[in-house]
């Protein structure tokens, strides 16, 4: 299985590596840590629609791409989700 990873900034200017669950232009969630102690964690668009923020354990965390970006990688992913099934 593939592992999906994005890199994130702290509120301090750190970058931070973490695993991706679920990626949808609505939200992001994702894993810190591994093991028995990671955190999920799950990131919203920004009003403007350039970044997405969120918050784990009172640290603010920024993924540093817009809405229209997220979607066009979920579309490289998996075109086949894009598509229109006949019914």
């Amino acid at each position: 299985m593939n592992v999906e990873k994005i890199k994130v900034r702290t509120e301090n200017g750190q970058a931070m590596e973490v695993v991706v669950l679920s990626k949808r232009a609505s939200g992001i969630e994702i894993v810190l840590g591994e093991g028995v102690h990671n955190v999920k964690c799950t990131l919203a668009p920004t009003r403007n629609g350039l970044a997405y923020a969120g918050s784990v354990m009172g640290r603010e965390l920024v993924y540093q791409r817009s809405r229209e970006q997220v979607q066009a990688d979920i579309d490289i992913l998996n075109p086949a989700l894009r598509k229109s099934r006949p019914r």
